[in-house]
């Protein structure tokens, strides 16, 4: 009997990833087991004559990308050296959670990460101390959902996985089980 890989990172996480994943750790407790929480995409809007369209622009990409409307995000408070005023939008972000957080962590890792000029990895450094990883982008145009074509301007994002523990080790043993990429070498 051969055994099969299930295509789906959800199914795989529950079913192959968490229980080794605990005996790594020295969890006995399953609920101990770091998960993942949500993963948060940003991207930044400059202030332009155009950033209404670029607004629109970026939100239409960032759906294409995640599966799931972007909200706008507008400017906290005022300063007049950036030009901006309160609610000006200075962004957009998706939060995904559930199979859509699985779905696009999947393709991260196997797909748009790989392709990437000169990728060697990404860095282990990039934890924050409470067990999240925070990896920025340069380009949108990697990722298979956008047409080269039709792209006027190329900008970057800013993905920040929160997992369940506060424990940057765990998170970083997590994020690897999970198929991250991390520099050879590199280790939390």
């Amino acid at each position: 009997m051969t055994t099969t890989i299930d295509p789906n990172l959800k199914i795989r996480f529950e079913k192959d990833v968490k229980p080794v994943l605990g005996k790594t750790l020295g969890l006995t407790n399953p609920l101990s087991i770091p998960t993942l929480k949500k993963i948060i995409i940003n991207v930044g809007i400059k202030k332009t004559d155009s950033s209404e369209k670029d607004v629109k622009t970026a939100q239409t990409e960032l759906m294409a990308i995640t599966g799931q409307m972007p909200k706008i995000n507008g400017a906290k408070k005022s300063i007049a050296g950036f030009k901006i005023r309160t609610g000006d939008p200075v962004g957009v972000s998706v939060t995904l959670r559930g199979s859509k957080m699985f779905d696009f962590l999947d393709k991260l890792c196997r797909i748009v990460l790989p392709q990437v000029k000169d990728f060697r990895g990404v860095k282990a450094k990039a934890f924050d101390g409470a067990g999240n990883y925070t990896l920025g982008l340069t380009e949108q145009i990697i990722f298979p959902e956008i047409d080269y074509a039709k792209v006027e301007k190329v900008h970057g994002l800013e993905i920040i996985i929160v997992t369940s523990t506060k424990n940057d080790q765990h998170a970083y043993e997590l994020l690897k089980s999970l198929g991250m990429p991390f520099e050879k070498g590199e280790t939390k």
